[in-house]
């Protein structure tokens, strides 16, 4: 088992840009904003606890990714940015998220609260929730499993359909398997850049 921390140095060079645009908006914080901003950097903060690694197949060992720091995320020509009139993130659940009504509602409304924590300034909408027939996306039985798993492209494709005007992003929720090919085991979720 391996921890991976990260000092107060790294925090501030990852999370600090000296961009001008990036500056600006820093001045503008208020004092809870500010607050928030200074506790990132210590390295005992909740916000940004050490990541223990279990075993050699865990993500982030096995598929080594290059850094990237604030700075680069935000001057990323892909990146997309929210506007005056795409301001909301919509919610869709797709199948039931718990084994009763009421734990799938409250699944949910953590969702809800931490989207609205995070994306700070975001609107967050929740669509109606569909079962799995209404997407008509293709399904397997992982061989290995046993476990039904649904294709996440046909699940883009079909949020792709129901996004809103006014919407930023569509965000499909789903406590079933995925899986993005047939020759992967399975996946924890899959997204579209540009849809």
């Amino acid at each position: 088992m391996q921890i991976i921390r990260h000092s107060e140095q790294t925090l501030k060079t990852a999370l600090i840009s000296k961009n001008p645009v990036l500056v600006s908006q820093y001045e503008k914080l208020n004092a809870g904003e500010q607050r928030l901003m200074n506790e990132a950097f210590q390295p005992a903060s909740d916000l940004f606890g050490p990541i223990t690694l279990h075993s050699p197949s865990d993500w982030i060992t096995s598929h080594p990714e290059a850094p990237q720091d604030f700075e680069q995320f935000f001057s990323d020509p892909y990146r997309k940015t929210p506007s005056p009139n795409k301001r909301s993130i919509y919610i869709q659940s797709i199948g039931s998220l718990g084994n009763t009504r009421i734990i799938s509602e409250e699944y949910i409304k953590w969702l809800t609260g931490y989207c609205k924590a995070y994306f700070y300034g975001l609107r967050v909408k929740l669509l109606e929730p569909v079962p799995v027939s209404v997407t008509r996306c293709s399904f397997r039985v992982n061989e290995n499993t046993h476990n039904l798993q649904i294709h996440a492209g046909d699940i883009l494709k079909f949020l792709k359909k129901k996004k809103p005007e006014d919407a930023f992003c569509v965000v499909g929720i789903t406590m079933i398997d995925l899986y993005p090919r047939d020759s992967w085991n399975f996946v924890f979720g899959q997204a579209s850049l540009t849809d």
